[in-house]
């Protein structure tokens, strides 16, 4: 499922050491895809705070959570830990294809042909973080975070391109924490 390097084990350790709850787990979640690949949640959790669905797995006497949603793109997966001049941290390789189904792959296209290139001039970008029951759950980045017309950019763009494109979905939905952003645009 997943394999982590001697370097990553001993930095995980490093950390779960400096606290005092014996449950510790390393929970691993995408959260998103890029140019450059996956993006990635790591973090250190009690087991008692997984979340429903997660994956309980071990490796090398360290407890792992992984995502349910995730679980299908982790197969196969390298978790290590990378030392630079400017420091360190932790890099996952990843050799699976950025979505494994066809509807994804599909919204995901019209993403980045149509949608991006239209909003690329407000300086902002749309994210796909997934496809569940004919629904494709978006993200909007740069400009489009908190900006006053996001709403028509949702409903008279985004919405219009990805249905008219896909059959198979119905409806996008949009995650973005609008209020977090900046409003680049008045």
């Amino acid at each position: 499922m997943l394999e982590i390097t001697e370097k990553a084990q001993e930095m995980l350790n490093q950390y779960i050491s400096q606290g005092d709850d014996p449950d510790i787990a390393v929970r691993i979640e995408i959260v998103g895809r890029g140019a450059n690949g996956f993006n990635y949640d790591l973090q250190l959790v009690s087991l008692k705070d997984a979340k429903e669905g997660d994956l309980h797995t071990e490796s090398s006497d360290l407890k792992i959570l992984i995502a349910e949603k995730s679980v299908q793109y982790i197969d196969g997966t390298t978790l290590d830990y990378k030392e630079t001049l400017m420091g360190g941290g932790f890099a996952f390789d990843n050799p699976n294809p950025l979505w494994i189904d066809d509807l994804s792959q599909s919204v995901a296209d019209v993403i980045a042909e149509h949608v991006n290139p239209a909003v690329a001039s407000h300086g902002g970008h749309v994210d796909l973080l997934g496809v569940d029951d004919g629904k494709a759950y978006i993200a909007f980045g740069g400009g489009c975070q908190g900006c006053g017309m996001v709403d028509v950019t949702l409903k008279q763009g985004v919405e219009v391109m990805i249905t008219d494109n896909v059959p198979g979905i119905t409806e996008i939905i949009d995650t973005t924490d609008h209020a977090a952003g900046t409003n680049p645009f008045y």
